[in-house]
């Protein structure tokens, strides 16, 4: 989870405040021929320390080191949450949505009410985070409500008695690789996911998860996540697919391998890294970013810890391609620069133009030397396919946006 640094308080930005992300689902009976798409709401954080960079580098370090990540609900600038019911009847509890973990608990600040499905497994669950951050309780399994067309029976889930990091939210529902949870719960190898349920009670044809975000600054900051495969309506070409890295530690996420240009200058040679929705901007290794800041002729801001260009440079900038699996991928100019309706949520001037590139902290050969975070994500949709072990892209209408 990251979160080292208590969660002392989660405020929204009244023009920002909880967007009901967009969805829609098919009509009940549970079937396996159907997708259906979790409603999200998303957070604009107002905190103490406002260094998104250094939350972000903590996180990909701690990866780095291979310890557990998830949402750092302190020190990122935005985060997804869904409203999740347990229990027959549903109890729902506010947690935070993250595909750079894989456990699944409540029991922040709102208490578990036990139902007929509730039953205690008689073992306990600890998850120690990169930051020393941590969650422990017990461990059960009950009917986990994501929707009317998401329902899963018996889900292993922690009951949280002591944990850091989480201010006024109820728990994590965790969407990454099943081999994150290995050793997390006493006596049990590995836990199933939410997603390894759905697909193997018959809800979800394939182990297959679509994400669709879009630009925090747009007239409609909304997304949604499909559970099954993925919302064609969202997209506007073709998904390409490329298979999970073999380079450990990224290998043990969503890793891909992927090379960076900025404009006609490499940066960044062909290397493995991970696409997290936990992860606010786009990290790439020290060594490319000092060769980002060189082309740009961008300065570095020590308060706010990202690139800063003038007026002037923002019209010369040149986009950065993304070659993954042979497609490339154009992050134009403007999906470059930090939303400057935003800026002082980030500690930053109303009239600063900020990059959301910044480094990893570590140079490339680390076998983790970037990260695609939201800043990436909110231009080009995302699918997780757990069955054929690969993720894919694609565009949307919002990748040549001109919002920021």
């Amino acid at each position: 989870m990251i979160p080292s640094r208590s969660l002392s308080s989660l405020l929204t930005l009244p023009a920002l405040a909880f967007f009901s992300l967009s969805a829609s689902a098919f009509p009940h009976p549970r079937t396996a021929s159907s997708t259906a798409t979790l409603k999200l709401a998303v957070r604009i954080n107002s905190y103490g320390t406002k260094n998104i960079a250094t939350a972000d580098r903590a996180r990909i370090q701690a990866l780095q080191a291979g310890g557990s990540s998830s949402i750092n609900a302190t020190n990122d600038v935005m985060i997804y949450t869904a409203d999740i019911g347990v229990g027959s009847p549903a109890t729902y509890y506010t947690v935070l949505v993250d595909t750079g973990s894989s456990n699944t608990w409540i029991g922040a600040n709102k208490a578990y009410e036990k139902t007929s499905t509730s039953q205690d497994t008689g073992n306990t669950f600890s998850v120690q985070y990169g930051d020393n951050s941590y969650v422990s309780g017990e461990e059960y399994t009950d009917t986990v409500t994501l929707n009317s067309d998401l329902v899963i029976d018996n889900q292993s889930i922690g009951v949280a008695s002591k944990y850091s990091g989480m201010g006024s939210l109820d728990g994590l529902i965790g969407l990454g690789p099943v081999d994150l949870t290995d050793d997390t719960v006493s006596n049990t190898d590995e836990v199933a996911t939410v997603t390894d349920n759905l697909y193997k009670q018959g809800t979800i044809s394939s182990e297959v998860l679509g994400v669709f975000f879009t630009p925090a600054s747009s007239y409609d900051s909304s997304g949604e996540l499909t559970f099954g495969g993925y919302d064609a309506s969202k997209i506007t070409g073709d998904v390409s697919y490329v298979p999970i890295t073999s380079q450990s530690p990224a290998s043990g996420y969503w890793g891909i391998d992927q090379s960076i240009r900025y404009g006609s200058t490499p940066i960044l040679d062909e290397t493995a890294g991970i696409v997290d929705t936990g992860t606010t901007l786009i990290l790439i290794a020290s060594d490319a970013f000092d060769k980002y800041q060189a082309a740009t002729g961008a300065t570095f801001d020590e308060t706010i810890g990202l690139l800063q260009i003038s007026s002037d440079q923002y019209t010369k900038l040149s986009s950065l391609y993304f070659t993954i699996g042979g497609v490339t991928y154009e992050l134009n100019p403007n999906a470059q620069i930090w939303p400057r309706s935003l800026n002082t949520a980030v500690g930053g001037t109303t009239d600063g133009i900020y990059l959301v590139v910044s480094s990893t902290g570590s140079p490339s050969g680390s076998g983790l030397d970037f990260t695609n975070g939201y800043c990436f994500l909110e231009r080009f949709y995302s699918v997780f396919d757990t069955t054929n072990s690969r993720v894919g892209f694609a565009t949307t209408t919002y990748t040549d946006a001109t919002t920021n």
